[in-house]
């Protein structure tokens, strides 16, 4: 087969897995944004913070379950690019293994050194302390059960069946709604309650999860292995990726708690309800991504150099695009879309969100360049430079919150931070797997900007010109929808990529 019908095919497959993922997110969507608005009401905008931050304690203890995770799909996308099912089997059942050692390690740590810091370091009102601890071991619960599910969600990547999250989706997006009725249903304490219930949905859909893939997948059968090479291996690889996971999680989780000190747990509602907003707008280059993530690994595997080059580029372009089309509508409007859908907006949500934003923009483009750096299995100089540089997260945000600062001035540190890992990546790929950086500037930096900036000048004229209100978000949307889409056929893809994007339109009914 020539190369042109395998990168061909291998568009088809992701166009394919992308579209299921994109189901999955409509859904997903629709009802997290619904939710969070009955959520915020019922809860109030307190007990709302108070949720989020505690929630984010056990987050933290997550890295070594995201790293794991980004192991374990690694490994098994390598093993199928092999085509080694053996193996493959012997790496799921190795995985499992450590995964319930990590879950031991993680509620011994949970229950001692966490518990300490939810009740003598955070800032929450006293008669709601006891609701914080309530929803404090629910979260361990909750992602005791998330641990364990992880290497069936990575099988799943990693075979690109992605129907399977759009059919679990629909059970998921039907316990979330009677969460919301059963939430406003009882007088039980609100907190708790959706602390519980959350538990409940959240196990019930992990379990389902791993009934699928025993019964779709062979190599998810677990049986009792030790390998002592393949454990240092897989410990190896993660023992790097563990160090990139802290600085990630300080990043992210741990400004949250730093906010709450600082602030009280009303800025982490503002925070949350951002984030919630970016979650669902990212959800379509996540979606991408995540569809596509396999098939650089595989290429790697199989030694496709020329193939892993070309996909990680449009990998990274086409994640981008599709993020901005989504969220500059967002951008532009967002007084007006947090007014609509939350009536009462909590202080600081509103630039939070445009904030958050544009730091999921830069971001889209280093995802693709990440999963290169992983199909390799040699991280450590990677991970060391990348990790060590996002861990100035949280002290530089220290520092200038303790001089007296905003508390949007965390994201301002983030967003110079995430641009310059996004170079430093370029220039550490250069090295490990011979990565264009000139190519990367022409191909993808240049292409994206020259987008951005004609995309986004007649939408911010109309925005500037017209009175705020329904008429105005609507001319916005559809003309910056309008704009980007010509935008990027004319500028943003090479004639090969327009014949590919042709072909599966006039196609589409056989994707």
């Amino acid at each position: 087969m020539s190369n042109s019908s395998v990168a061909s095919s291998n568009t088809k497959r992701i166009a394919k897995n992308t579209i299921m993922l994109y189901l999955r997110m409509l859904l997903i969507m629709a009802v997290s944004l619904y939710t969070v608005r009955v959520v915020l009401k019922t809860l109030g905008i307190v007990d709302y913070g108070i949720y989020n931050v505690v929630g984010g304690i056990v987050i933290m203890f997550g890295f070594l379950s995201n790293t794991m995770a980004s192991a374990s799909q690694r490994f098994f996308a390598y093993e199928l690019g092999r085509n080694d099912i053996q193996q493959l089997r012997r790496t799921f059942s190795m995985t499992v293994t450590i995964y319930i050692i990590i879950s031991l390690f993680v509620l011994l740590l949970a229950e001692t050194v966490g518990l300490w810091f939810l009740n003598n370091m955070l800032v929450i009102p006293a008669e709601r302390i006891g609701a914080a601890n309530w929803i404090y071991q629910f979260s361990i619960l909750s992602f005791i059960s998330t641990i364990m599910t992880i290497p069936y969600n990575a099988a799943i990547i990693a075979h690109e069946n992605m129907n399977v999250y759009a059919y679990v989706s629909i059970l998921e997006v039907v316990l979330k709604l009677l969460i919301v009725y059963l939430l406003i249903l009882f007088s039980f304490d609100k907190l708790k309650l959706y602390a519980l219930l959350t538990f409940i949905v959240t196990w019930i859909t992990r379990y389902v999860y791993r009934i699928i893939c025993k019964n779709k997948y062979e190599e998810c059968k677990y049986r009792y292995h030790w390998d002592k090479e393949l454990f240092k291996t897989l410990i190896s690889y993660s023992g790097w990726s563990l160090f990139g996971a802290i600085s990630g999680i300080l990043k992210n989780q741990g400004i949250n708690i730093l906010l709450n000190m600082f602030f009280g747990p009303t800025i982490n509602a503002a925070k949350a309800i951002a984030y919630n907003v970016n979650s669902a707008v990212t959800q379509f280059s996540s979606n991408f991504y995540t569809a596509v993530r396999p098939q650089i690994t595989k290429n790697y595997a199989a030694g496709e150099q020329q193939q892993m080059m070309s996909l990680i580029f449009q990998s990274s372009k086409f994640s981008y695009f599709l993020l901005f089309i989504i969220s500059m509508p967002v951008l532009l409007e967002t007084d007006f879309i947090l007014a609509l859908w939350l009536k009462k907006v909590p202080e600081y949500t509103a630039i939070f969100t445009w904030l958050v934003i544009i730091n999921a923009l830069i971001d889209s483009l280093s995802y693709p360049l990440m999963t290169a750096a992983q199909a390799t299995g040699k991280i450590k100089y990677y991970q060391s430079v990348i990790g060590g540089m996002l861990l100035f997260n949280l002290p530089v945000s220290y520092c200038f919150l303790k001089l007296g600062f905003l508390p949007q001035v965390t994201m301002y540190v983030s967003i110079i931070i995430s641009i310059i890992c996004l170079f430093l990546r370029l220039w550490i790929l250069k090295r490990m797997i011979g990565l264009p950086v000139s190519g990367y500037f022409n191909k993808v930096l240049k292409i994206i900007v020259s987008v951005s900036v004609v995309a986004y000048i007649l939408p911010l004229f109309l925005k500037l010109h017209l009175e705020e209100g329904y008429i105005r978000f609507l001319i916005v949307g559809v003309s910056e929808a309008v704009i980007s889409i010509i935008a990027m056929y004319i500028l943003g893809f090479t004639s090969k990529e327009r014949s590919i994007i042709i072909q599966m339109i006039r196609s589409k009914k056989h994707i």
